[in-house]
Protein backbone atom coordinates (compact mmCIF):
# COMPACT_ATOMS: atom_id res chain seq x y z
CA UNK A 1 0.00 0.00 0.00
CA UNK A 2 1.39 3.39 -1.16
CA UNK A 3 0.40 6.62 1.18
CA UNK A 4 -1.82 9.28 -0.51
CA UNK A 5 0.07 11.81 -3.38
CA UNK A 6 -0.63 14.90 -1.34
CA UNK A 7 1.52 13.30 1.35
CA UNK A 8 4.12 12.77 -0.71
CA UNK A 9 4.77 15.51 -1.59
CA UNK A 10 4.25 17.40 1.72
CA UNK A 11 1.12 19.09 0.86
CA UNK A 12 -0.33 17.86 4.42
CA UNK A 13 2.12 16.76 6.42
CA UNK A 14 -0.61 15.44 9.26
CA UNK A 15 -2.08 13.58 6.84
CA UNK A 16 1.36 11.89 6.01
CA UNK A 17 2.09 11.40 10.13
CA UNK A 18 -1.03 9.78 10.36
CA UNK A 19 -0.33 7.33 7.42
CA UNK A 20 3.53 6.85 8.39
CA UNK A 21 2.80 6.15 12.30
CA UNK A 22 -0.17 3.62 11.53
CA UNK A 23 1.26 1.50 9.06
CA UNK A 24 4.55 1.87 10.96
CA UNK A 25 3.51 0.55 14.02
CA UNK A 26 1.66 -2.19 12.04
CA UNK A 27 5.10 -3.51 10.45
CA UNK A 28 6.67 -3.30 13.25
CA UNK A 29 4.38 -5.66 15.20
CA UNK A 30 3.98 -7.91 12.06
CA UNK A 31 8.11 -7.80 12.09
CA UNK A 32 8.30 -8.99 15.17
CA UNK A 33 6.18 -12.10 15.21
CA UNK A 34 9.41 -13.38 13.79
CA UNK A 35 11.33 -12.74 16.65
CA UNK A 36 9.33 -13.96 19.34
CA UNK A 37 9.36 -17.89 20.51
CA UNK A 38 5.88 -17.49 21.65
CA UNK A 39 3.06 -16.44 23.69
CA UNK A 40 3.45 -18.54 27.26
CA UNK A 41 3.34 -22.08 28.26
CA UNK A 42 0.30 -23.62 28.56
CA UNK A 43 1.19 -24.58 32.57
CA UNK A 44 1.38 -22.29 35.11
CA UNK A 45 4.84 -23.28 36.36
CA UNK A 46 5.93 -23.15 32.82
CA UNK A 47 4.38 -19.88 32.05
CA UNK A 48 7.05 -16.98 31.85
CA UNK A 49 4.04 -14.21 31.05
CA UNK A 50 1.64 -15.46 34.00
CA UNK A 51 2.76 -12.84 36.71
CA UNK A 52 2.50 -10.05 33.68
CA UNK A 53 -0.73 -11.05 32.47
CA UNK A 54 -2.65 -12.37 35.02
CA UNK A 55 -6.35 -11.06 35.18
CA UNK A 56 -7.80 -10.23 38.33
CA UNK A 57 -11.40 -12.11 37.45
CA UNK A 58 -14.06 -13.22 40.21
CA UNK A 59 -12.70 -16.39 40.74
CA UNK A 60 -9.53 -15.28 42.21
CA UNK A 61 -10.88 -11.95 43.82
CA UNK A 62 -13.18 -14.10 45.72
CA UNK A 63 -10.61 -16.24 46.95
CA UNK A 64 -8.68 -13.04 48.05
CA UNK A 65 -10.97 -11.16 49.46
CA UNK A 66 -12.06 -14.04 51.41
CA UNK A 67 -15.35 -14.58 49.90
CA UNK A 68 -14.78 -18.41 48.83
CA UNK A 69 -12.75 -20.84 49.68
CA UNK A 70 -13.22 -23.37 46.92
CA UNK A 71 -11.89 -22.49 43.47
CA UNK A 72 -13.41 -25.01 41.05
CA UNK A 73 -12.10 -25.34 37.57
CA UNK A 74 -11.54 -27.60 34.72
CA UNK A 75 -8.01 -29.13 33.74
CA UNK A 76 -6.20 -26.20 32.32
CA UNK A 77 -8.68 -23.04 33.74
CA UNK A 78 -6.57 -21.09 35.54
CA UNK A 79 -6.34 -22.57 38.95
CA UNK A 80 -3.05 -22.90 39.88
CA UNK A 81 -2.43 -19.66 38.53
CA UNK A 82 -4.46 -18.28 40.65
CA UNK A 83 -2.96 -20.41 43.43
CA UNK A 84 0.37 -19.06 42.84
CA UNK A 85 -0.75 -15.30 42.69
CA UNK A 86 -2.21 -15.94 46.13
CA UNK A 87 1.20 -17.53 47.78
CA UNK A 88 3.63 -15.04 45.56
CA UNK A 89 1.71 -11.88 46.07
CA UNK A 90 2.41 -10.74 49.74
CA UNK A 91 1.68 -7.39 50.88
CA UNK A 92 3.08 -6.35 54.55
CA UNK A 93 0.26 -7.81 55.87
CA UNK A 94 -0.71 -10.61 53.78
CA UNK A 95 0.42 -14.34 54.45
CA UNK A 96 0.70 -17.37 52.50
CA UNK A 97 1.82 -21.10 52.67
CA UNK A 98 1.19 -23.15 49.94
CA UNK A 99 1.02 -26.98 49.71
CA UNK A 100 1.22 -28.99 46.50
CA UNK A 101 0.67 -32.35 47.14
CA UNK A 102 3.24 -34.48 43.93
CA UNK A 103 5.56 -35.10 46.67
CA UNK A 104 2.96 -35.71 49.95
CA UNK A 105 3.32 -38.54 52.01
CA UNK A 106 -0.05 -39.56 51.99
CA UNK A 107 0.85 -43.22 53.71
CA UNK A 108 1.60 -41.25 56.73
CA UNK A 109 -1.35 -39.53 56.05
CA UNK A 110 -3.91 -42.41 55.94
CA UNK A 111 -2.35 -43.55 59.53
CA UNK A 112 -4.54 -40.43 60.67
CA UNK A 113 -8.05 -41.73 59.49
CA UNK A 114 -10.51 -42.05 62.60
CA UNK A 115 -12.19 -44.90 63.38
CA UNK A 116 -16.18 -45.42 63.92
CA UNK A 117 -17.04 -42.58 62.26
CA UNK A 118 -18.51 -42.42 58.84
CA UNK A 119 -16.23 -42.92 56.27
CA UNK A 120 -16.49 -39.30 54.61
CA UNK A 121 -15.92 -37.83 58.32
CA UNK A 122 -12.69 -40.26 58.79
CA UNK A 123 -10.01 -37.41 57.68
CA UNK A 124 -11.81 -34.06 58.84
CA UNK A 125 -10.01 -33.92 61.98
CA UNK A 126 -6.58 -34.61 60.46
CA UNK A 127 -6.67 -31.70 57.83
CA UNK A 128 -7.73 -29.51 60.40
CA UNK A 129 -4.47 -30.26 62.04
CA UNK A 130 -2.49 -29.70 58.99
CA UNK A 131 -4.39 -26.63 58.15
CA UNK A 132 -3.67 -24.98 62.54
CA UNK A 133 -0.26 -26.33 62.09
CA UNK A 134 0.55 -24.26 58.50
CA UNK A 135 -0.94 -21.48 60.36
CA UNK A 136 1.07 -21.77 63.48
CA UNK A 137 4.38 -22.21 60.86
CA UNK A 138 3.16 -18.68 59.39
CA UNK A 139 2.30 -16.90 62.83
CA UNK A 140 6.05 -17.83 63.61
CA UNK A 141 8.30 -17.26 60.63
CA UNK A 142 6.69 -14.43 59.01
CA UNK A 143 4.44 -12.32 60.38
CA UNK A 144 6.42 -9.66 61.93
CA UNK A 145 3.47 -8.10 63.62
CA UNK A 146 3.31 -10.32 66.15
CA UNK A 147 2.68 -10.13 68.62
CA UNK A 148 -0.02 -7.30 68.54
CA UNK A 149 -0.94 -7.55 71.46
CA UNK A 150 -0.81 -8.82 74.86
CA UNK A 151 -3.52 -11.77 74.27
CA UNK A 152 -1.37 -12.78 70.85
CA UNK A 153 1.51 -12.52 72.79
CA UNK A 154 0.55 -15.15 75.17
CA UNK A 155 -1.15 -17.46 72.57
CA UNK A 156 2.01 -17.20 70.18
CA UNK A 157 4.28 -18.37 73.46
CA UNK A 158 2.13 -21.56 74.00
CA UNK A 159 2.35 -22.27 69.95
CA UNK A 160 5.74 -21.74 70.01
CA UNK A 161 6.57 -24.14 72.83
CA UNK A 162 3.99 -26.50 71.43
CA UNK A 163 5.70 -26.66 67.72
CA UNK A 164 9.53 -26.32 69.05
CA UNK A 165 8.36 -28.84 71.74
CA UNK A 166 7.08 -31.49 69.28
CA UNK A 167 9.07 -31.02 66.21
CA UNK A 168 12.26 -29.54 66.91
CA UNK A 169 12.04 -26.42 65.11
CA UNK A 170 9.54 -23.30 64.54
CA UNK A 171 9.38 -24.06 61.12
CA UNK A 172 8.85 -27.89 60.81
CA UNK A 173 8.93 -29.98 57.63
CA UNK A 174 4.87 -30.23 56.58
CA UNK A 175 6.00 -33.62 55.36
CA UNK A 176 6.77 -35.09 58.17
CA UNK A 177 3.94 -33.46 59.89
CA UNK A 178 2.44 -37.07 60.20
CA UNK A 179 5.32 -38.98 60.98
CA UNK A 180 4.51 -41.96 63.13
CA UNK A 181 7.16 -41.85 65.48
CA UNK A 182 6.49 -38.15 66.19
CA UNK A 183 5.78 -37.10 69.76
CA UNK A 184 3.73 -34.43 70.34
CA UNK A 185 4.37 -32.64 73.47
CA UNK A 186 1.97 -30.52 75.64
CA UNK A 187 3.67 -30.17 78.90
CA UNK A 188 4.58 -26.36 79.40
CA UNK A 189 2.51 -25.35 76.32
CA UNK A 190 -0.86 -25.80 75.25
CA UNK A 191 -2.94 -26.60 79.12
CA UNK A 192 -3.74 -29.55 79.72
CA UNK A 193 -7.46 -28.67 81.51
CA UNK A 194 -8.27 -27.29 77.72
CA UNK A 195 -6.89 -30.05 76.10
CA UNK A 196 -8.82 -32.82 78.13
CA UNK A 197 -6.53 -35.27 77.38
CA UNK A 198 -4.50 -36.27 80.65
CA UNK A 199 -1.37 -36.96 79.35
CA UNK A 200 1.69 -34.95 78.81
CA UNK A 201 2.74 -36.57 75.41
CA UNK A 202 0.89 -38.14 72.43
CA UNK A 203 2.58 -40.31 69.35
CA UNK A 204 1.42 -38.78 66.04
CA UNK A 205 0.24 -42.36 65.51
CA UNK A 206 -2.06 -42.08 68.29
CA UNK A 207 -3.31 -38.77 67.87
CA UNK A 208 -6.70 -40.03 65.96
CA UNK A 209 -8.03 -40.80 69.81
CA UNK A 210 -6.88 -36.90 70.44
CA UNK A 211 -7.13 -35.05 67.54
CA UNK A 212 -10.34 -33.30 68.32
CA UNK A 213 -9.01 -32.23 71.72
CA UNK A 214 -5.41 -30.51 70.46
CA UNK A 215 -7.41 -29.02 67.07
CA UNK A 216 -9.79 -27.58 69.56
CA UNK A 217 -6.87 -25.77 71.76
CA UNK A 218 -4.55 -25.01 68.69
CA UNK A 219 -7.59 -22.91 67.42
CA UNK A 220 -7.99 -21.28 70.07
CA UNK A 221 -4.63 -19.94 70.47
CA UNK A 222 -4.19 -19.11 66.58
CA UNK A 223 -7.30 -17.42 66.86
CA UNK A 224 -6.13 -15.23 69.40
CA UNK A 225 -2.80 -14.57 67.69
CA UNK A 226 -4.49 -14.18 64.07
CA UNK A 227 -3.62 -10.30 63.64
CA UNK A 228 -7.19 -8.74 62.76
CA UNK A 229 -5.29 -6.33 60.50
CA UNK A 230 -3.25 -8.98 58.07
CA UNK A 231 -4.84 -11.91 55.89
CA UNK A 232 -4.00 -15.28 56.11
CA UNK A 233 -3.94 -17.69 53.39
CA UNK A 234 -3.57 -21.63 53.67
CA UNK A 235 -3.31 -22.53 49.96
CA UNK A 236 -3.69 -26.53 48.73
CA UNK A 237 -3.05 -27.40 44.73
CA UNK A 238 -2.41 -30.19 42.45
CA UNK A 239 -4.89 -32.33 44.60
CA UNK A 240 -5.82 -34.47 41.15
CA UNK A 241 -2.11 -35.73 41.40
CA UNK A 242 -2.83 -39.77 42.25
CA UNK A 243 -6.79 -39.24 41.44
CA UNK A 244 -8.34 -42.76 40.96
CA UNK A 245 -11.87 -43.24 40.62
CA UNK A 246 -11.27 -46.99 42.11
CA UNK A 247 -9.29 -45.59 44.96
CA UNK A 248 -12.12 -44.93 47.79
CA UNK A 249 -9.57 -43.55 50.08
CA UNK A 250 -8.87 -40.76 47.81
CA UNK A 251 -12.49 -39.36 47.86
CA UNK A 252 -12.31 -39.38 51.55
CA UNK A 253 -9.05 -37.42 51.73
CA UNK A 254 -10.89 -34.56 49.71
CA UNK A 255 -14.09 -34.67 51.62
CA UNK A 256 -12.46 -34.60 54.84
CA UNK A 257 -10.19 -31.55 53.27
CA UNK A 258 -13.33 -29.91 51.76
CA UNK A 259 -15.71 -30.51 55.25
CA UNK A 260 -12.05 -28.86 57.61
CA UNK A 261 -11.70 -26.06 55.41
CA UNK A 262 -15.31 -25.38 55.48
CA UNK A 263 -15.50 -25.76 59.13
CA UNK A 264 -12.63 -23.43 59.59
CA UNK A 265 -13.47 -20.83 57.14
CA UNK A 266 -16.22 -19.89 59.05
CA UNK A 267 -14.96 -20.44 62.26
CA UNK A 268 -12.53 -17.37 61.06
CA UNK A 269 -15.46 -15.18 59.78
CA UNK A 270 -17.11 -15.84 62.89
CA UNK A 271 -14.19 -15.25 65.49
CA UNK A 272 -13.29 -11.54 63.15
CA UNK A 273 -10.31 -13.18 61.59
CA UNK A 274 -9.24 -13.02 58.06
CA UNK A 275 -7.83 -16.11 57.77
CA UNK A 276 -9.01 -18.62 54.62
CA UNK A 277 -7.73 -22.29 53.67
CA UNK A 278 -7.99 -21.71 50.24
CA UNK A 279 -8.83 -25.11 48.25
CA UNK A 280 -8.02 -25.68 44.37
CA UNK A 281 -10.10 -28.58 42.67
CA UNK A 282 -10.43 -30.09 39.47
CA UNK A 283 -14.87 -29.43 39.44
CA UNK A 284 -15.07 -33.10 37.17
CA UNK A 285 -13.59 -34.66 40.39
CA UNK A 286 -15.68 -32.64 42.79
CA UNK A 287 -18.56 -33.79 41.35
CA UNK A 288 -17.82 -37.54 41.47
CA UNK A 289 -17.83 -36.53 45.23
CA UNK A 290 -20.75 -37.74 47.17
CA UNK A 291 -21.48 -36.46 50.66
CA UNK A 292 -23.67 -34.82 52.99
CA UNK A 293 -22.57 -31.41 52.77
CA UNK A 294 -21.34 -31.01 49.05
CA UNK A 295 -24.32 -28.65 48.05
CA UNK A 296 -24.09 -26.78 50.92
CA UNK A 297 -20.42 -26.33 49.84
CA UNK A 298 -21.09 -25.66 46.18
CA UNK A 299 -23.78 -23.03 46.61
CA UNK A 300 -22.41 -21.03 50.08
CA UNK A 301 -18.23 -21.66 49.11
CA UNK A 302 -17.43 -22.32 45.82
CA UNK A 303 -16.61 -20.35 43.04
CA UNK A 304 -15.76 -21.48 39.55
CA UNK A 305 -13.30 -20.21 36.86
CA UNK A 306 -15.46 -19.82 33.00
CA UNK A 307 -13.73 -18.73 30.54
CA UNK A 308 -16.25 -17.57 27.37
CA UNK A 309 -15.54 -16.10 23.79
CA UNK A 310 -16.96 -12.93 24.18
CA UNK A 311 -18.75 -11.02 26.53
CA UNK A 312 -17.72 -8.80 29.61
CA UNK A 313 -16.20 -11.35 31.77
CA UNK A 314 -13.27 -13.73 31.11
CA UNK A 315 -12.70 -13.95 27.16
CA UNK A 316 -10.15 -16.03 25.35
CA UNK A 317 -9.29 -12.83 23.30
CA UNK A 318 -8.79 -10.23 26.28
CA UNK A 319 -6.47 -13.12 27.54
CA UNK A 320 -4.45 -13.50 24.01
CA UNK A 321 -4.44 -9.44 23.73
CA UNK A 322 -2.84 -9.03 27.23
CA UNK A 323 -0.25 -11.55 26.19
CA UNK A 324 0.54 -9.81 22.67
CA UNK A 325 1.01 -6.61 24.52
CA UNK A 326 3.19 -8.13 26.25
CA UNK A 327 5.72 -9.80 24.02
CA UNK A 328 4.82 -7.22 20.83
CA UNK A 329 4.11 -3.65 22.35
CA UNK A 330 5.42 -0.69 23.66
CA UNK A 331 4.23 2.59 25.67
CA UNK A 332 5.08 4.80 22.61
CA UNK A 333 2.58 2.28 20.91
CA UNK A 334 -1.85 2.02 21.52
CA UNK A 335 -2.79 -1.25 23.03
CA UNK A 336 -2.38 -4.52 20.58
CA UNK A 337 -5.64 -5.71 19.45
CA UNK A 338 -6.11 -9.30 18.13
CA UNK A 339 -6.42 -7.62 14.65
CA UNK A 340 -3.11 -6.34 14.64
CA UNK A 341 -1.57 -10.01 14.98
CA UNK A 342 -4.31 -12.17 13.46
CA UNK A 343 -5.54 -11.03 9.37
CA UNK A 344 -9.12 -10.92 9.77
CA UNK A 345 -9.70 -9.51 6.68
CA UNK A 346 -10.22 -12.79 5.38
CA UNK A 347 -12.58 -15.30 6.16
CA UNK A 348 -12.40 -18.56 7.29
CA UNK A 349 -14.18 -21.58 5.49
CA UNK A 350 -17.75 -21.35 6.69
CA UNK A 351 -17.34 -17.64 6.66
CA UNK A 352 -15.66 -17.64 10.25
CA UNK A 353 -13.32 -15.01 11.61
CA UNK A 354 -10.16 -16.47 12.72
CA UNK A 355 -10.71 -15.81 16.59
CA UNK A 356 -14.14 -18.00 16.11
CA UNK A 357 -12.31 -20.78 14.12
CA UNK A 358 -10.28 -20.97 16.52
CA UNK A 359 -12.51 -20.67 20.22
CA UNK A 360 -14.49 -23.63 18.48
CA UNK A 361 -11.44 -25.81 18.66
CA UNK A 362 -10.95 -25.19 22.91
CA UNK A 363 -12.46 -26.49 25.15
CA UNK A 364 -12.72 -22.41 26.57
CA UNK A 365 -9.51 -22.68 28.21
CA UNK A 366 -6.58 -20.54 28.88
CA UNK A 367 -4.08 -23.00 27.85
CA UNK A 368 -6.01 -23.87 25.09
CA UNK A 369 -6.02 -20.64 23.51
CA UNK A 370 -2.43 -19.95 24.05
CA UNK A 371 -1.08 -23.56 22.78
CA UNK A 372 -3.08 -22.93 19.14
CA UNK A 373 -1.93 -19.53 18.94
CA UNK A 374 1.52 -20.49 19.22
CA UNK A 375 1.43 -23.48 16.91
CA UNK A 376 0.09 -20.78 14.70
CA UNK A 377 2.61 -18.47 15.66
CA UNK A 378 5.17 -21.72 14.95
CA UNK A 379 3.44 -22.40 11.35
CA UNK A 380 3.78 -18.66 10.09
CA UNK A 381 7.46 -18.39 11.22
CA UNK A 382 8.41 -22.06 9.83
CA UNK A 383 7.48 -20.48 6.33
CA UNK A 384 8.97 -17.28 6.98
CA UNK A 385 6.48 -14.74 6.28
CA UNK A 386 5.75 -11.35 6.85
CA UNK A 387 2.95 -10.02 7.91
CA UNK A 388 -0.26 -10.82 10.20
CA UNK A 389 -1.12 -14.64 10.50
CA UNK A 390 -3.37 -15.79 7.72
CA UNK A 391 -5.36 -18.57 7.09
CA UNK A 392 -2.71 -21.16 5.73
CA UNK A 393 -1.15 -20.79 9.22
CA UNK A 394 -4.21 -21.33 11.11
CA UNK A 395 -4.91 -24.29 8.73
CA UNK A 396 -1.07 -25.95 9.28
CA UNK A 397 -1.47 -25.53 12.95
CA UNK A 398 -4.11 -27.69 13.83
CA UNK A 399 -2.69 -30.53 12.96
CA UNK A 400 -0.53 -30.58 16.26
CA UNK A 401 -3.01 -28.92 18.38
CA UNK A 402 -5.34 -31.80 17.75
CA UNK A 403 -2.63 -34.09 19.02
CA UNK A 404 -2.25 -31.91 21.87
CA UNK A 405 -5.98 -31.52 22.63
CA UNK A 406 -5.98 -35.54 22.73
CA UNK A 407 -3.46 -35.82 25.10
CA UNK A 408 -4.84 -33.81 27.48
CA UNK A 409 -8.18 -35.07 27.62
CA UNK A 410 -7.06 -38.41 28.52
CA UNK A 411 -5.04 -36.58 31.65
CA UNK A 412 -8.66 -36.20 32.94
CA UNK A 413 -11.00 -39.31 31.24
CA UNK A 414 -8.68 -41.94 31.67
CA UNK A 415 -9.35 -42.68 35.13
CA UNK A 416 -13.31 -41.82 34.70
CA UNK A 417 -13.39 -43.97 31.82
CA UNK A 418 -10.53 -46.68 31.37
CA UNK A 419 -12.57 -47.81 27.72
CA UNK A 420 -12.62 -44.38 26.37
CA UNK A 421 -9.84 -45.11 23.86
CA UNK A 422 -11.89 -47.81 22.33
CA UNK A 423 -14.64 -45.53 22.01
CA UNK A 424 -12.48 -42.86 20.10
CA UNK A 425 -11.59 -46.23 17.75
CA UNK A 426 -15.79 -46.52 17.01
CA UNK A 427 -15.49 -42.76 16.15
CA UNK A 428 -12.43 -43.42 13.81
CA UNK A 429 -14.18 -46.10 12.14
CA UNK A 430 -17.02 -44.17 11.61
CA UNK A 431 -14.88 -41.20 10.25
CA UNK A 432 -17.08 -38.34 10.16
CA UNK A 433 -17.21 -35.14 12.21
CA UNK A 434 -20.98 -35.37 12.80
CA UNK A 435 -22.71 -38.77 12.69
CA UNK A 436 -25.99 -40.53 13.60
CA UNK A 437 -26.15 -43.07 16.34
CA UNK A 438 -27.01 -45.87 14.58
CA UNK A 439 -23.58 -45.17 12.62
CA UNK A 440 -22.00 -45.61 16.15
CA UNK A 441 -24.26 -48.70 17.21
CA UNK A 442 -22.74 -50.64 13.72
CA UNK A 443 -19.09 -50.01 14.53
CA UNK A 444 -19.41 -50.39 18.26
CA UNK A 445 -21.40 -54.23 18.00
CA UNK A 446 -18.46 -55.11 16.24
CA UNK A 447 -15.56 -54.53 19.61
CA UNK A 448 -16.13 -57.46 21.35
CA UNK A 449 -14.49 -55.94 24.02
CA UNK A 450 -17.39 -53.25 24.54
CA UNK A 451 -19.77 -56.16 25.05
CA UNK A 452 -20.49 -54.92 28.95
CA UNK A 453 -21.47 -51.01 27.55
CA UNK A 454 -23.97 -49.91 25.64
CA UNK A 455 -23.31 -47.35 22.43
CA UNK A 456 -25.30 -44.87 24.27
CA UNK A 457 -23.48 -45.60 27.53
CA UNK A 458 -20.42 -44.74 25.76
CA UNK A 459 -21.60 -41.58 24.06
CA UNK A 460 -22.93 -40.19 27.35
CA UNK A 461 -18.89 -41.17 29.22
CA UNK A 462 -17.76 -38.81 25.91
CA UNK A 463 -20.08 -36.04 25.75
CA UNK A 464 -19.41 -35.56 29.80
CA UNK A 465 -15.52 -34.90 28.66
CA UNK A 466 -17.21 -32.75 25.89
CA UNK A 467 -15.43 -35.21 23.02
CA UNK A 468 -18.85 -35.15 21.27
CA UNK A 469 -21.76 -33.03 21.57
CA UNK A 470 -25.90 -34.24 20.58
CA UNK A 471 -28.31 -32.19 18.56
CA UNK A 472 -30.85 -30.66 20.25
CA UNK A 473 -34.00 -30.53 18.26
CA UNK A 474 -35.59 -26.63 18.12
CA UNK A 475 -38.56 -26.02 20.09
CA UNK A 476 -41.24 -23.18 19.47
CA UNK A 477 -38.67 -20.58 19.99
CA UNK A 478 -36.24 -21.64 17.84
CA UNK A 479 -33.71 -23.46 15.41
CA UNK A 480 -32.05 -27.00 16.59
CA UNK A 481 -28.30 -26.93 18.44
CA UNK A 482 -25.46 -28.80 19.56
CA UNK A 483 -25.15 -28.76 23.19
CA UNK A 484 -21.48 -29.00 24.63
CA UNK A 485 -20.87 -29.82 28.51
CA UNK A 486 -17.74 -27.39 28.44
CA UNK A 487 -20.04 -24.69 27.69
CA UNK A 488 -22.76 -25.67 29.90
CA UNK A 489 -21.63 -27.42 32.72
CA UNK A 490 -25.31 -27.80 33.85
CA UNK A 491 -25.66 -29.70 30.47
CA UNK A 492 -26.71 -33.82 31.16
CA UNK A 493 -26.74 -36.17 28.24
CA UNK A 494 -29.80 -36.99 26.45
CA UNK A 495 -30.14 -40.88 26.25
CA UNK A 496 -32.78 -39.95 23.46
CA UNK A 497 -30.91 -38.11 20.95
CA UNK A 498 -29.61 -39.56 17.72
CA UNK A 499 -27.13 -37.19 16.12
CA UNK A 500 -23.75 -36.48 17.45
CA UNK A 501 -20.82 -34.32 16.72
CA UNK A 502 -17.12 -34.68 17.69
CA UNK A 503 -15.11 -31.59 19.11
CA UNK A 504 -13.72 -29.82 16.09
CA UNK A 505 -10.37 -29.39 18.23
CA UNK A 506 -10.27 -33.23 17.85
CA UNK A 507 -11.21 -33.93 14.04
CA UNK A 508 -7.48 -33.92 12.58
CA UNK A 509 -5.93 -36.60 15.53
CA UNK A 510 -9.29 -38.72 14.91
CA UNK A 511 -9.03 -38.34 11.09
CA UNK A 512 -12.27 -37.16 10.65
CA UNK A 513 -14.01 -35.38 7.40
CA UNK A 514 -16.42 -32.88 7.18
CA UNK A 515 -19.44 -33.65 5.71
Amino acid sequence: MQPPQACLVGDFPGVACAWHYVNMSELTITTQLSAIEGFGGIDADADDLLKACFEDHNAYVSARDLAKFLVLGRKGSGKTAIYKRLITEHGGNTFSLGHSFDDYPWHHHDLQAEVGVPEERRYIHSWKYMILLGVAKVLLNNDQSQPWSDDSADAMSVLEDFVVDSYGSRDPDMRQLFSPEKQLRFKGSMDLKVLQIGVESVLVRDLPIHIQSVNKAMQEHIFRALNPDSTYYICFDQLDLGFSTTDSTYGQRLIGLLVAARDLFVAAKNAGKRFSPVVFLRDDIFQDLQFEDKNKILENFATKIAWTESGSGLTLKSLMERRFEEVLGSDSKPPITWADVFDETQEMPGRQTKYKHLCDRTLLRPRDMIKLCNEVLASHNADNKIGKFDNASVHAARESYSDYLLNEIDDEIAKHVPEYKEYLEVVKAVGAEKFELEQFAEGFSLRASLSATSPTDALADLFAFSIVSYLKPGGRGGGSEYVWRYKDPRARFDATATSFRVHPGFKETLGLLTR
